[in-house]
């Protein structure tokens, strides 16, 4: 995939050597984009560049968000513009409405707002993202383990009934420049098989890699899958 393309491979811990390389490219703008699992200072394994950064910003190392937002203050101190991914990728951000041929019914729409009650508070303790709510009854929140993990782990708890619904918002004041909520056709995959019945992510905040994917597997799963303003 990223043949032809310069590029390096760096561990998180490597900040000295990634600002490093980006100056001697006359790098200007920094896009942040895809997955990372949080890594222990240990594994890190932090450069003088990357220690004198955990050193300066103390608690904010403790919740993603803040930890992503001096992120963005540390390229920005070094003279690079960071670019939100929604700034490029436009077309990817999640529509309002449902996307698919099916629809929630009444009960649904109210594990929705549920959902979003709680991503809401969840996301202003800065811990998540996503939330799965089946009949009223939160059956798991994400911390560090991200969605997938979520979705596998609330497969097992299950009630009788109605399947649950995934809702996934972006936190209550977080940069958008870094870490929007992102779905496709493998969330879908992994709410099927956790019994679930619809997804809704926010709308105009989220990306959706591969909509026409993501609707084909929903129609098939008989989910539903919709963008919302909360």
């Amino acid at each position: 995939m990223l043949e032809g393309v310069d590029h390096a491979w760096l561990r998180l811990g490597q900040a000295g050597r990634a600002f490093e390389l980006l100056q001697e490219k006359n790098v200007a703008e920094v896009v942040m984009a895809g997955p990372v699992r949080r890594p222990t200072l240990a594994e890190m394994r932090p450069d003088w560049r990357t220690a004198r950064f955990f050193a300066r910003i103390g608690l904010k190392a403790l919740g993603d968000d803040g930890l992503l937002s001096a992120v963005i203050g540390e390229f920005e101190s070094e003279g690079f513009k960071v670019v939100g991914a929604h700034e490029v990728l436009g077309d990817l951000l999640a529509l309002s409405g449902v996307w698919g041929s099916v629809q929630p019914d009444a009960q649904a729409n109210s594990d929705v707002l549920r959902g979003i009650a709680v991503a809401r508070g969840l996301g202003a303790l800065d811990v998540g993202q996503s939330v799965v709510v089946q009949q009223g009854i939160v059956l798991g929140v994400e911390a560090v383990e991200g969605t997938d993990a979520l979705l596998t782990r609330v497969g097992g708890l299950r009630r009788a009934g109605p399947g649950g619904v995934l809702v996934k918002l972006c936190k209550p004041g977080q940069d958008k420049r870094v870490d929007l909520p992102t779905v496709g056709p493998d969330t879908v995959r992994k709410a099927r098989e956790a019994g679930l019945r619809g997804i809704a992510v926010e709308a105009g905040a989220a990306i959706v890699v591969d909509l026409d994917g993501m609707i084909r597997e929903a129609d098939r799963a008989d989910l539903f899958v919709m963008g919302i303003s909360p």
